[in-house]
């Protein structure tokens, strides 16, 4: 069992030491000398305007979620793409072939449910107007 997840291990540790060092070394070699202008806070070379705790527009935020949510949820079209095959015959695979006269719509019809969901959750927030920048 472990000689499966020995890669896996393996690279958890180079990540994790490759890290520390990382961390270690910027802390042995930093020489800190704060002036004014490094104490500003950088804005992809624009000079800060206003207050750092400007408030944002609650439907920025709106946007953010409805990304999120809906990236999420198309992620989950990847597992369902890799097992098509086998969610859409009534008998185990053979040699991945699914024997004739076995298919079912299945499968496919799962899929459809599921972007049917997610078209009416995205045509909800259209029409709600969470999407208009106004």
């Amino acid at each position: 069992m472990l000689h499966t997840y020995f890669p896996v291990l393996l690279l958890l540790g180079f990540i994790l030491v490759n890290a520390v060092v990382m961390l270690g070394l910027s802390h042995l070699t930093l020489r800190p000398r704060p002036t004014p202008i490094k104490q500003v806070p950088y804005e992809s070379g624009m000079p800060p305007l206003g207050d750092a705790h400007e408030r944002f527009s609650v439907k920025f935020y709106m946007v953010a979620v409805l990304f999120i949510i809906f990236d999420i949820e198309t992620v989950f079209m990847i597992p369902w793409g890799a097992y098509y095959r086998q969610l859409s015959c009534t008998v185990p695979l053979a040699n991945d072939i699914c024997p004739s006269g076995q298919m079912s719509l299945f499968g496919l019809s799962e899929m459809i449910v599921f972007m049917i969901i997610l078209l009416v959750g995205f045509i909800y927030v259209w029409k709600k107007g969470a999407l208009q920048w106004d």
